[in-house]
């Protein structure tokens, strides 16, 4: 049985947090869903609250303690991310966005992302189509398809005949995540063409 590596990245401050919930939630049922399909999980979660003066000294400093580091590690490391955030002001934490500044540009290049927020109320939601969206496409991720936002009053209520409750959000999420980590693990085993960049395409026909 192959194991894949998830981690779950959360910028809640405080703790217990709904951004953490909501985390674990989408890590379990991307999980449950993997399971399914025969896959191993190794999970870890990268609490951002707990490295907020670490990230602040590396921009001051230029330098990641060894516990930056090793989240940094994890998250360019994994099979799949699932990145939470909190909602301040209409958009990402400051230190979500100042965690994934650290990260280089290059290195989630066709990971999996799954992206979550929370928030006080339900205004905030387009924060996943106008924030964490392009944020990740600038990161070249694969983004899933269905990403999930819970507002306060989200975490009491199943929904209705015309509105999809969270509990079923997340459970879509989380298979169409699962879905596409499948997915690229299986191209990676069928051992899919490199891409090469249009740059090196022009030079190797200056050549010939």
């Amino acid at each position: 049985m192959q194991t894949l590596k998830l981690v779950a990245v959360s910028a809640g401050l405080s703790s217990p947090s709904s951004t953490r919930l909501l985390a674990d939630r989408l890590t379990q049922a991307t999980r449950y869903r993997l399971a399914e399909q025969e896959y191993a999980v190794d999970v870890e979660v990268v609490e951002l609250r707990d490295l907020a003066v670490d990230i602040a000294h590396h921009f001051v400093t230029g330098f990641p303690s060894e516990a930056l580091q090793g989240a940094i590690d994890k998250v360019t490391g994994a099979d799949g991310v699932i990145a939470v955030t909190p909602v301040f002001t209409a958009s990402y934490s400051g230190l979500f966005k100042s965690f994934f500044d650290l990260v280089d540009p290059a290195a989630l290049t066709g990971t999996p992302v799954l992206l979550g927020a929370t928030g006080g109320t339900a205004r905030h939601s387009l924060v996943l189509d106008h924030a964490l969206r392009p944020l990740f496409a600038y990161l070249r991720a694969r983004i899933s398809s269905t990403a999930v936002y819970a507002a306060s009053e989200d975490w009491g209520s199943g929904g209705d005949e015309y509105t999809e409750g969270l509990p079923a959000r997340i459970t879509r999420a989380g298979q169409e995540f699962a879905e596409l980590i499948a997915a690229a693990e299986r191209r990676a085993g069928d051992g899919e063409e490199e891409l090469v960049p249009f740059e090196k395409q022009l030079a190797d026909l200056r050549l010939d």
